[in-house]
């Protein structure tokens, strides 16, 4: 089987702008002004509870997963991967990247919420193993209502033989 085209690795200060500019163009197109701009990634990025990861393609940003890591659950805060990019396995390499260092902290579930209208973004989640969890009514700036899905973690122990 050939390696993947793209590498997943922890993000670094070069990638804040490509990050910023994903999240504007491809998770908050329609909402007013600009949250996820680069200074609040790289607030992120520095945070200690806070993993942002990169699926890297010829040393770009193709994708990212910005993920909150607490005592009993992980939530999946921001995640997109360039439409170019998409359907070739990325986003759920790094799912389960994500979900594989929960498990390792002794997490108990990942959260993550999407615009309720959102379908393909459900369908992901669904397969993944997430469930819908809450409706929540305006979420999205008192413009959109979202979809809140869970996924609970574990992992069968193997007993000794």
């Amino acid at each position: 089987m050939p390696a993947a085209p793209y590498r997943l690795r922890l993000a670094d200060n070069g990638d804040i702008q490509d990050i910023a500019v994903m999240s504007r163009c491809l998770i908050e197109v329609g909402l007013r002004g600009w949250t996820w701009h680069p200074t609040r990634v790289a607030r992120a990025l520095r945070a200690r509870e806070t993993c942002v990861l990169v699926a890297d393609i010829g040393g770009r940003a193709a994708g990212f997963a910005i993920t909150e890591f607490g005592d009993t659950r992980a939530h999946l805060s921001l995640f997109a991967v360039k439409p170019a990019h998409q359907r070739r396995g990325i986003g759920v390499a790094m799912i389960e990247w994500l979900v594989e260092s929960a498990l390792t902290a002794g997490i108990g579930h990942f959260t993550v919420e999407m615009r309720a209208n959102n379908f393909a973004a459900r369908s992901f989640y669904e397969a993944l193993g997430f469930q819908q969890q809450q409706y929540i009514s305006g979420y999205y700036q008192n413009i959109e209502p979202a979809i809140r899905m869970r996924r609970d973690l574990h992992r069968l122990a193997t007993l000794p033989e």
